[in-house]
Order: C-alpha cells, then sequence, then structure tokens
C-alpha cells in the first residue's frame, strides 16, 4: 500500500530522516515506533505533505508517487491521516467536525457515512455538542471519525492513545482490528505504548536517529530490540 524509498527529510541544516525506508502492507497495521525525536511524526508528516522532503520516495497504491503530489491532493487520493494532539475544532458540533472531512471525498458525498457512527456510538449521542468539551477520549474518536469520511485506504494514526483514559484506547484498538477486518483498510501507527502495539498491530518498524533499524512481523519485536531502542 506504501513503500518508503531512501527518504531524506531536513529542518534547515539538521538532517532528521537519513535514506529511510518502510514497507506498510496493505490491509494490515503497521505499528511505527522508537524514543522521543527520532523522527516518527517527521515521517508522518512527510508522507501527508506538511514537510517537505530533499529526495527518496513515496509510492503509494502500486504507483502514485506522493513526493509529487500536493498537499490538498494527498486525502483525495484515499489517505485518511490524524495527527498528534487531534487537532478538531473545539467551537464546532462534532457533526460539523466531521463534516469538515467531507471536502476531501472523491466522489463528492456530502452525506457522514454511517458507518462512523457504527464504529463510534458516542458521536452520534453527542453529535450536537461542540468538539471542545468533550472529553479527551471522545475528541480523539471524533478525529478518527472525521478522518474515515472519506472512507481512506490508508488512515494514518500518530499515538493515538496518548493522554486518553485505558477503556477508549482499548476501544480504538478493536475498532482499528475492526476496519481492517471487515473494510480492508490498511493502518499506518505511530505508538509507545508497547501493550498496544503488540495487540493490535501486524507488524513494526523502529526508527532510532532518523533511521529504520530494524522491522517486522510483531511477534519479532524481541525484548532485545525493545531494550536497545524503545526503552529509556
Amino acid at each position: 500500500m506504501l513503500k518508503v524509498d531512501k527518504l531524506n527529510q531536513f529542518y534547515g541544516e539538521s538532517h532528521t530522516l537519513w535514506d529511510l525506508e518502510l514497507d506498510v502492507p496493505k490491509g494490515q497495521c503497521t505499528c511505527v515506533m522508537g524514543r522521543n525525536g527520532v523522527g516518527k511524526t517527521t515521517l508522518m508528516k512527510c508522507i501527508m505533505g506538511e514537510e517537505s522532503v530533499k529526495d527518496g520516495s513515496l509510492n503509494y497504491n502500486g504507483g502514485v508517487e506522493l513526493t509529487q503530489q500536493k498537499v490538498e491532493d494527498r486525502s483525495r487520493l484515499g489517505i485518511g491521516y490524524v495527527p498528534q494532539g487531534r487537532q478538531i475544532f473545539p467551537l464546532l458540533t462534532v457533526e460539523e467536525n466531521l463534516r469538515t472531512g467531507l471536502a476531501a471525498r472523491k466522489d463528492g458525498s456530502k452525506q457522514i457515512p454511517e458507518r462512523i457512527y457504527e464504529l463510534f456510538p458516542v458521536l452520534k449521542e453527542m453529535k450536537n455538542r461542540r468538539g471542545g468539551d468533550l472529553s479527551g477520549g471522545q475528541q480523539q474518536q471524533l478525529a478518527i471519525g472525521r478522518a474515515l469520511v472519506i472512507e481512506p485506504q490508508l488512515l494514518i494514526l500518530d499515538e493515538p492513545g496518548e493522554g486518553i483514559q485505558p477503556n477508549i484506547v482499548a476501544q480504538i484498538g478493536e475498532v482499528i482490528r475492526k476496519l481492517i477486518a471487515e473494510d480492508g483498510l490498511t493502518v499506518l501507527l505511530v505508538e509507545q505504548k508497547l501493550p498496544f502495539a503488540r495487540k493490535y498491530a501486524d507488524r513494526f518498524a523502529i526508527l532510532d536517529r532518523g533511521r529504520r533499524v530494524a522491522q517486522g512481523d510483531i511477534g519479532e519485536l524481541s525484548d532485545e530490540l525493545i531494550k536497545q531502542h524503545l526503552t529509556v
């Protein structure tokens, strides 16, 4: 679904991603891991066009080169994105927040898919409530719902469990598995929590100082790798 090949990115004189390579197979959840500041969020922003790349390739869905696509066109290609910190609109209602995602639908539909409310019933219950009045966990569900209104093929989630209650984190994990099993979705996930990654991801990739230092099936995430690259 997505192949990152020899990707290099700079912030000014600082070289942040070094010849980065990553495979994101279709119909699976790939979890990108690593300590703080190793380039995980930068990689997601490069995929979405929020950060420019110096060179390298982002090959999407068997032939589309994302580095040649405008930022606004990447969602229309079927990529949903939930950034770190959620970035919902606090003064808009839940329904209005969801509608903001419809602008990126390829078919021009103005209807919120009923599937969103099936996955997150709380959003239907609170559709007239302002986004800023929701709990952190509810806001995260709203952010995911907004990304799903385009009915994406690839969903990118940047630390969806950060700062929210454990029961909602577990619910989000179950939704990820349901979307993969029932909708054929591909998920690219940034996550620091080992139990979450081991339970809900199919594959892992570890970044260290802007380089990919390990990847494989989630069962291959050994204690040695964790000690070397993940423990603080």
